[in-house]
């Protein structure tokens, strides 16, 4: 925690624009003004372009992959256009993918004590990156009966400070990922690899670590259906946390692939799901369905008033596959 802060320091007086690998989103204050998004499975185009127009990047513990690179287009292998700084503990890492300008084999603790900021004025670059960032919050009206839009503006109002969040993966991700900024007593626990059903287990895990912290974890119907089973140890364990189940009725990340480049040739893809709600209940939890938008504050203040943790089944659209782009729109523009 100590190194976080130093980093953040450093990153605010020096009025450098910040941003985090995939799933490191907890490793920063999202709510620092010096802190604008994180480069990860679908980056949004603010951060593309600050790491594409950098003329220089610390990297700091970072591996240097698929993810933090967009599939490696926004620097060029092996020498990126900009100067690159890059300090790891590991040897291996410096150098692996793109010849550093300056390589420093340091742990991020060690580097974070070492590094004072610099004297810089704040400029039109690093103030414009933080407000688009927190434009980029602002996410629009999801075509959906349950609009995650809506929910994850009032999960923002409503979980704590030190609120623990767990997701598996898929698209629905996005919004625990993307859309709820942590602060520094927050913690996201997510798999890097693209594991799905993830989130369950590590929410039971969290809440048998932190019983008196808020635990809720995003989970797709595929992604929970991975380990569902899990409540079965969760109520064992006295360790019941709050599951969100994004649920509309399909493998979302998988269609969204196929739309995009066999657009129109949908294949297994279509899930067919047992009554969330009785399953949850019969493990013992707090279950219920939520099929409009206005409905699930309601159902939430329920959720957080269980003592024995809850699930909440929520409908959302196949169309709302991205905050951005509907599936039809997705068809369409591969169509074209």
């Amino acid at each position: 925690d100590d190194s976080q802060r130093l980093f953040e320091r450093f990153a605010e007086q020096s009025h450098i624009p910040a941003i985090t690998a995939f799933r490191f989103q907890d490793c920063f204050n999202n709510h620092s003004p010096a802190f604008c998004g994180e480069a990860g499975v679908g980056m949004p185009p603010h951060v593309q372009r600050l790491i594409r127009e950098a003329d220089v990047i610390l990297a700091v513990n970072v591996r240097f992959g698929e993810m933090t690179t967009n599939a490696y287009t926004l620097m060029d292998v092996p020498v990126p256009k900009q100067k690159l700084i890059h300090v790891h503990g590991a040897e291996s890492e410096l150098g692996k993918i793109y010849v550093p300008t300056i390589g420093i084999q340091a742990g991020p603790n060690a580097f974070a004590a070492a590094l004072e900021p610099i004297e810089r004025r704040p400029s039109e670059w690093s103030q414009g990156a933080r407000k688009t960032y927190e434009a980029f919050l602002d996410v629009k009206a999801q075509p959906s009966p349950v609009d995650m839009a809506s929910v994850i503006k009032h999960l923002r109002t409503v979980l704590p400070d030190d609120v623990i969040l767990t997701n598996g993966a898929g698209n629905f991700t996005v919004w625990s990922n993307k859309f709820f900024p942590l602060g520094p007593e927050a913690r996201l626990l997510a798999p890097q690899s693209g594991a799905m059903g993830y989130g369950v287990p590590a929410a039971i895990a969290a809440k048998v670590a932190h019983p008196d912290r808020r635990v809720v974890c995003f989970a797709g119907d595929g992604d929970f259906q991975m380990n569902c089973q899990e409540l079965a140890t969760a109520k064992q364990a006295g360790a019941q946390p709050i599951i969100l189940i994004l649920n509309n009725g399909i493998y979302g990340t998988i269609r969204a692939h196929q739309e995009t480049h066999f657009p129109g040739r949908v294949s297994g893809t279509t899930m067919e799901s047992p009554d969330f709600a009785m399953l949850a209940q019969s493990y013992g939890f707090h279950g219920e369905r939520v099929s409009r938008t206005e409905d699930f504050a309601a159902a939430f203040e329920r959720a957080l008033a269980s003592p024995t943790g809850a699930v909440l089944d929520l409908e959302i659209a196949a169309e709302a596959i991205t905050p951005n782009k509907t599936l039809t729109e997705i068809r369409d523009e591969n169509q074209a």
